[in-house]
């Protein structure tokens, strides 16, 4: 039977629903109020978000900025942990950096909040968006893309034409790949642990970044003097440690960790993920761009993901506020020309951290921890690490026309 639904015309098309795609939709609300926006979501509005689970994510400082900017971070604050100090060190060595809000001359470096929070709130102010169409659930089965416009058509045979098309539907993208845009996979042999954890000290706002042969550990403050934890263990010893009743985790833990914050006490539940580096080295296309884990999703030393997410949509945002024609060749190039040199600094810097860090070669260990003495002793070499703990990036210059 043919389709005879008519077509839905709107500006945008946001295709995803999680953290990246629903804050989106907040900014766009907030610097270009006069355009039409339809939301595409594969979850079902009945049940939890998979985007919005147990997991904890860190917010920079500069992100928070951004989040004001737009208008969420009254509504995301209350669910968030401050990071008041951050503790950097290598097990077994003696190299040691240390970050302080009081030595920035801040409140915080940064916040902590649990994605069930940001979840809900951020669902709360998309209701609440008067341009806002959303579809969900539902996905996307086939794009179009013409010379003054982009068509999409979905799995329930909607069909929505727009200016533009904004893929953040994950690292996974569905999108990318309808579009066929190359996508850059390297794989590093390693898998997260996450869970909850409590410790017999309360962690007064610290956050710890501790390398390990495997890779990164690190302990992110949460309410309740719990702590997030994010465990990078080599794959082919992932069954083991999920395998370990709670007791014998908890010893397992402690002796990666070591007594910084007391006895580990409880640990929550357990999940786990493979990490890989994957990226989109031109993630722009006709009438379509990616954002987010669609574009870029990377290793989670330094908790640089989300925050890289945050900025594309934020300079997104504003650059389409200033355009008439919000798909044209002139408006996505000036988006990719205010954040290429962005992509490449975080994901150079993020690969190079975890490759770095899990290389045990005696001559490269004792020349990072050499630079961590340096870090940690002068403020000249400690400069490039607070930057990016920060989020300093020159995003407040751009300007809607």
């Amino acid at each position: 039977m043919a389709n005879t639904t008519a077509t839905e015309e709107v500006d945008l098309i946001i295709v995803g629903g999680g953290m990246v795609g629903a804050t989106f939709a907040c900014a766009v609300a907030k610097f270009a109020p006069h355009l039409n926006m339809a939301l595409i979501d594969a979850a079902s509005p009945q049940v939890a978000h998979p985007s919005f689970d147990s997991r904890a994510i860190a917010l920079s400082y500069g992100s928070t900025q951004l989040l004001k900017q737009i208008g969420l971070w009254s509504h995301l604050s209350p669910y968030t942990t401050a990071i008041e100090h951050i503790h950097v060190s290598d097990r077994g060595h003696s190299g040691i950096a240390h970050l302080s809000a009081a030595e920035e001359k801040l409140d915080a470096l940064g916040y902590v909040i649990e994605l069930a929070h940001a979840g809900r709130e951020l669902q709360q102010q998309l209701q609440g968006l008067a341009r806002l169409k959303v579809y969900q659930p539902d996905s996307v089965k086939s794009i179009v893309q013409q010379s003054n416009q982009i068509n999409v058509e979905l799995t329930s045979e909607q069909s929505i034409s727009a200016r533009l098309l904004v893929a953040a539907d994950g690292g996974f993208s569905p999108c990318r790949q309808l579009l066929k845009l190359q996508q850059q996979t390297d794989d590093y042999g390693t898998s997260a642990i996450i869970a909850n954890v409590v410790t017999s000290e309360a962690h007064d706002g610290r956050a710890f970044e501790r390398f390990t042969q495997t890779g990164p550990l690190a302990l992110l403050p949460m309410s309740e003097n719990r702590s997030a934890l994010v465990w990078s263990v080599a794959n082919e010893d992932l069954a083991q440690y999920m395998g370990l009743d709670d007791d014998a985790f908890k010893q397992a833990l402690q002796q990666a960790f070591g007594f910084r914050l007391g006895a580990i006490e409880r640990v929550g539940e357990r999940v786990s993920y493979p990490l890989t580096l994957t990226q989109s080295p031109e993630p722009v296309s006709h009438r379509s761009v990616l954002i987010g884990n669609a574009a870029h999703t990377l290793h989670p030393v330094a908790g640089q993901g989300y925050n890289l997410g945050l900025r594309d949509l934020f300079v997104l945002a504003k650059v389409i506020a200033g355009h008439k024609d919000i798909g044209g060749f002139a408006c996505l190039d000036e988006y990719w020309q205010y954040r290429e040199q962005d992509h490449q600094r975080t994901i150079t810097m993020t690969d190079l951290l975890a490759r770095t860090f899990a290389n045990q070669y005696e001559p490269l260990v004792w020349a990072r921890n050499g630079v961590l003495h340096l870090m940690d002793t002068c403020r000249v070499f400690k400069q490039p690490l607070s930057e990016q703990a920060l989020g300093n990036f020159e995003l407040f210059s751009v300007k809607t026309k």
